[in-house]
C-alpha cells in the first residue's frame, strides 16, 4: 500500500522533456548568476554536474526540473514536469535578461575612490542579477535564515523540502525535490519545523504568510518599486526590512535591495570601503551614491572586495531542539 508520503517522495515517471538554446543578448555567467539561489551545497532545488546546473522548482502550473548548459551557442535548457514550459518561458529572467544595468556606470566607481571595484566588475562580467518570479519560496527561504547560521539554514531547508516538499521530473543525477506548494507550507505540523530545527517564531511567520500567500505573492509581483513591496511584505507578522529585501533580491532581482539588519554585511561593506567597521546606518550612507543599484555594489564587494581578517571564532550555532 502506497502512502501519501512514499508517493511525495517515489521517483516520478519521467515524461518527455521540452528543449529550447536560449541565446541570451548581453554577456551571462550562467553559474555566477543562477549559482547564488543555491541554499547550501547539499540543496535539494538545485545542483551541479559538471558543467550542467539543475534547478528543480514549483511554477504556477506545477513542479518543474531545468537542466541548463551554457555554451557558445547560448544556454541550452532542457525542462521536465508539468511547469515545464512555464519554467522555459521565464528562464531569460532567470538568466538575468530583465536586469537593468541603467544608471549603473562602472566608472563611477574608480571616480569614487574605489577602483578595486571596478576591477571586480570587469573580473565578473558576465554576472547578471537573476529572478525566479517565486514570491513565496523565496519568502520561505529568507524567513528559515533568520537570525541563524548559514550551516543551520541550509540544514532546515534541506530537511523540510525534502520531506514536504514534491520528488522532481526529469533523470537528475541524485533525488532532488521542489518546494511544498503554499498550502503544504502551512500544513506543515509544529513538530516538523521543530525537528528541522527552525524556531518557532521563524514557523509562525512562514504559516501566517501561507494563510495569505498568494495574494501577497500577487501583491509583489505587481508593485512598482522596492518600498511598495516592503510595504507589502513588512505587513506580514514576522517580516522585517531584512527578510523583505532578501525576498526582493532573490525573487524580482531586485538591484537596490540591501539587507539592513544582517549580522555581517554592514561589517563586511564598510571596511572594504572604509577600511572600518559601521553599523546599519553608516552602510546606507556609503551606498547612497549608488541609489538604485545598492544590491548590484554588495554583489561586487563580496564578490570581490577586502575581507576583515578573522579575529575569533565562528559564531558557535544555538540549537533550539536541546533546551
Amino acid at each position: 500500500m502506497t502512502t501519501t508520503a512514499d508517493a511525495a517522495t517515489a521517483a516520478p515517471a519521467i515524461d518527455l522533456p521540452r528543449s529550447i538554446l536560449y541565446r541570451p543578448a548581453h554577456p551571462l555567467n550562467l553559474f555566477r548568476t543562477v549559482g547564488v539561489l543555491m541554499r547550501g551545497p547539499k540543496d535539494p532545488t538545485m545542483l551541479v554536474d559538471g558543467m550542467t546546473l539543475w534547478r528543480a522548482s514549483r511554477t504556477p502550473e506545477g513542479v518543474a526540473t531545468l537542466a541548463l548548459r551554457q555554451s557558445s551557442d547560448g544556454v541550452h535548457a532542457t525542462a521536465w514536469g508539468s511547469g515545464a514550459d512555464w519554467a522555459l518561458e521565464q528562464l531569460p529572467a532567470l538568466c538575468g535578461a530583465d536586469d537593468d544595468e541603467s544608471g549603473f556606470d562602472v566608472s563611477s566607481l574608480a571616480a569614487a575612490g574605489y577602483p578595486f571595484l571596478a576591477d571586480v566588475a570587469r573580473r565578473t562580467i558576465g554576472t547578471r542579477l537573476t529572478r525566479t518570479d517565486l514570491v513565496f519560496d523565496a519568502l520561505a527561504s529568507a524567513v528559515i535564515e533568520q537570525k541563524v547560521t548559514s550551516f543551520q539554514a541550509f540544514g532546515a531547508w534541506r530537511t523540510l523540502i525534502t520531506r514536504f516538499g514534491e520528488r522532481a521530473p526529469g533523470p537528475t543525477p541524485r533525488p532532488m525535490f521542489a518546494p511544498p506548494t503554499i498550502e503544504g507550507w502551512r500544513l506543515i505540523p509544529s513538530w516538523a519545523w521543530h525537528r528541522a530545527g527552525v524556531e518557532p517564531p521563524q514557523s509562525r511567520a512562514i504559516v501566517r504568510a501561507a494563510e495569505r500567500g498568494d495574494r501577497i505573492s500577487a501583491a509583489v509581483l505587481d508593485a512598482q518599486n522596492g518600498t511598495d513591496r516592503d510595504r507589502v511584505l513588512t505587513c506580514l507578522p514576522g517580516i522585517g526590512a531584512w527578510t523583505s529585501s532578501e525576498t526582493r533580491s532573490r525573487a524580482l532581482g531586485d538591484p537596490d535591495a540591501v539587507s539592513v539588519g544582517d549580522y555581517h554585511l554592514a561589517h563586511q561593506v564598510g571596511f572594504a570601503l572604509t577600511g572600518s567597521r559601521v553599523d546599519d546606518d553608516g552602510m546606507l550612507e556609503l551606498l547612497a551614491p549608488w541609489t538604485g543599484h545598492r544590491h548590484r555594489v554588495i554583489r561586487l564587494i563580496l564578490a570581490g572586495g577586502p575581507h576583515e581578517a578573522r579575529r575569533g571564532p565562528r559564531l558557535a550555532p544555538e540549537d533550539h531542539r536541546q533546551r
